[in-house]
Formats: C-alpha cells, sequence, structure tokens
C-alpha cells in the first residue's frame, strides 16, 4: 500500500473506520478529558450584570418547582439543596444578582416574574421592580423582585405597585411559608 493511502476496514458492525488512527478505549477518553481543566465562566462572578442597573440574572429555581437548588459557591454549579415537604411550590423563577454579596454570604436574591419556568442555572435579562424586606434567623435577607424583560406578559410591569393585589399577596405568602418551611 502506498504511503498516501489509508488502509479502511470494518468493526463488528459494518462501520467502516480509517486503521491509521490510534484506536483509543472508552475508559482511556473518559479519563484523558476528564484531565482537562474547565474553563467555564462561573455564574456568580464572571458574569457581566449590566452598565448602570443589574439586567442579567442567574436562576437557580424553576418556577413551579418544590426543588430548593442553590450555587456551589466553589464550583459554580447548581446544587440540590432540599425538596419542599409541602405542597409549597416556587411561584416565579428564583435566583440571584451576580457579583452581589449580602449580609448572609449569598448573592442578592432575586425573584423573577414570568410565564415560564427556566432550567436552573440559566441566565436572562430582567429589570428589577422592588425589594421585599425579609429577616431570616436574625439576619436582613431582602429579595428583589424583577420581572423578565423578554416576557410579553411582564416586561411593562415597572413597579410592585402595577402588580395585580393577588400577586403580590401569593408572592408574600409563598416567602412566609418559606421562611417558616426552612426551619421547621
Amino acid at each position: 500500500m502506498a504511503n498516501n493511502e489509508e488502509e479502511t476496514k470494518s468493526n463488528n458492525y459494518g462501520n467502516q473506520y480509517n486503521s491509521s488512527f490510534p484506536r483509543v478505549t472508552l475508559n482511556e477518553r473518559i479519563l484523558s478529558s476528564m484531565s482537562r481543566k474547565s474553563v467555564a465562566a462561573h455564574p456568580w462572578h464572571d458574569l457581566e450584570i449590566g452598565k448602570v442597573t443589574p439586567d442579567l440574572l442567574v436562576v437557580e429555581i424553576s418556577k413551579g418547582s418544590k426543588v430548593k437548588y442553590e450555587l456551589d459557591k466553589a464550583s459554580g454549579l447548581i446544587k440540590v439543596d432540599r425538596v419542599l415537604y409541602s405542597s409549597v411550590v416556587y411561584p416565579h423563577n428564583y435566583g440571584f444578582i451576580p457579583r452581589t454579596i449580602c449580609e448572609d454570604s449569598d448573592p442578592m436574591d432575586v425573584l423573577i416574574l414570568m410565564q415560564e419556568p427556566v432550567l436552573p442555572g440559566s441566565f436572562l435579562r430582567a429589570r428589577a421592580i422592588g425589594l421585599m424586606p425579609m429577616i431570616d434567623q436574625g439576619e436582613k435577607d431582602d429579595k428583589i423582585i424583577a420581572v423578565c424583560a423578554d416576557d410579553p406578559e411582564f416586561h411593562h410591569f415597572t413597579g410592585l405597585n402595577d402588580l395585580p393585589p393577588h400577586r403580590l399577596a401569593e408572592i408574600r405568602r409563598f416567602f412566609e411559608d418559606w421562611i417558616s418551611m426552612l426551619h421547621t
């Protein structure tokens, strides 16, 4: 066979492969990929949030979920913290504002009003419309209320007073129940 010609063989499944390439086992391939260092952006530290006000928010918990996720600060991954043990579910997507830190040493919490659930770890454009002051175990633990900038049902709201009274009462009740659940 000439040097510039490649020998082609068939495997047990009838697929052809080039025999001049080194054969690597599946385990070798997996282990070699694990030895590389990840260069993924950290959602708390590395995301640009906006020039004047934060407009990029990270979702930790999907609307309608009973699973409480939270950011693992070291890795930047979203981890399961617990499953809520009542019929309470998150009324909207819940997450944090990148590059912020609060009294509890966590990023600033935000409830993002929008029509659909968003996968944990996703980020989206949103605008803050209000603040829900809260205390958790004697520490200030305020919640920012925001609207998704790209959701036609919510993007026009500019303040908490724009929300229907029932929606605001539902949000308040969720946080009251949520705080009491965390400490029982």
